[in-house]
């Protein structure tokens, strides 16, 4: 899978998901630090990316309103190795199929 990692995410699921033999992008070397809630979320839809995000506000209401190939919200732990384990988790019980064109938490 393809996975968008949005500004606000922490690097470093970025590893665990490339260990795992996904794609990443990191927004932060794609588009500007600035760049709009929408535009994040079309730059994901383009390149057919499954959007992981820490903005659960803004992209729950984002994902009734325009087209998405999935977003993961990124719930903030006390630790990075806690958030990294409930990422491990959705992974292994959503598989792709849950993760494609829903929105989950992790």
């Amino acid at each position: 899978m393809k996975f968008l990692l949005d500004h606000d995410v922490p690097e470093d699921l970025s590893y665990l998901l490339e260990q795992l033999g996904h794609d990443v992008i990191l927004l932060r070397r794609a588009l500007p630090e600035d760049a709009s809630d929408e535009a994040v979320l079309q730059f994901a839809h383009d390149r057919g990316c499954v959007l992981l995000t820490c903005n659960r506000d803004d992209f729950l209401d984002l994902a009734t309103k325009k087209p998405h190939h999935g977003i993961v919200i990124v719930i903030r732990r006390r630790t990075r190795a806690a958030e990294r384990a409930a990422l491990f988790r959705l992974l292994e019980v959503a598989g792709e199929t849950g993760l494609r064109n829903n929105v989950n938490f992790a």
